[in-house]
């Protein structure tokens, strides 16, 4: 008997019966199937628990299927997606693939070939998270300055000079996330997320514990962090011109 997980997919799709045929082949197919009915219930249910893969209609009695996958994205939840519905236009396939989704199919379909394609997308989802070190960075990354070092997520290390210090995969993922968030406040919970993941239980110690480890890993060589600051009541702001207006 195989031990390996099965994969969990949320159909989130308003027509019932369709929603319960797709899960009964999705689970003789070996997999797990979770049914939301509204765009409202899978924003609840994503927020609260890992899904491998969305199938969504695009046409949903509370909202748009394009506009919960940009809500979502926004909220940094990231989830691999299939568009499932009776649109075949182009503009409406390309709208949907700009947005981010992994493939569209159009109703009717066949359930072997869509059993085949949500499997194609899950090889890809576990291929890119293989370059993954943290839920933010990639060690395939290209290397970016950022107060006096220039970080190289590929070699795990930061450069100051001719001093070469190795880093961890956390202290990369924070200053990777300062580096893209430059000069707009940052709350503690958005940090966590994005480095440890929306699922994790990461208590504010351990996150301040790594935020000291990387001022002083600046301080030893001579530079200085003093423009990541703490928003008091929030979180942070990185903002090495000054020119934000914060209560930091």
């Amino acid at each position: 008997m195989s031990s390996e997980p099965k994969p969990l997919i949320l159909v989130v799709e308003d027509e019932e019966e369709l929603a319960k045929l797709i899960s009964v082949h999705l689970e003789e197919a070996g997999m797990q199937a979770q049914i939301c009915g509204r765009a409202a219930h899978a924003t609840r249910f994503l927020k609260r628990n890992f899904a491998n893969l969305m199938l969504l209609d695009i046409n949903l009695p509370d909202q748009s299927g394009f506009t919960l996958l940009e809500e979502l994205r926004r909220e940094d939840v990231s989830v691999p997606t299939i568009f499932l519905t009776g649109n075949a236009l182009e503009t409406t396939k390309v709208q949907g693939f700009e947005l981010g989704g992994d493939d569209y199919i159009t109703k009717p379909f066949g359930y072997a070939e869509l059993i085949a394609r949500i499997r194609a997308v899950l090889r890809r989802s576990e291929s890119r998270d293989d370059l993954k070190v943290t839920k933010n960075a990639r060690v395939s990354d290209e290397p970016f300055s950022l107060c006096g070092g220039t970080v190289h997520p590929g070699r795990l290390e930061i450069h100051f000079g001719e001093n070469v210090e190795k880093i961890g995969r956390k202290e990369l993922g924070i200053l990777a996330y300062l580096h893209a968030h430059e000069g707009i406040v940052i709350t503690r919970k958005a940090l966590i997320h994005s480095v440890w993941g929306i699922h994790a239980d990461v208590k504010s110690r351990s996150l301040d514990q790594y935020i000291v480890k990387v001022r002083d890993l600046f301080k030893r060589n001579g530079s200085s962090l003093d423009a990541f600051r703490t928003v008091h009541g929030v979180g942070y702001i990185f903002d090495p011109s000054g020119a934000a207006d914060t209560d930091a």
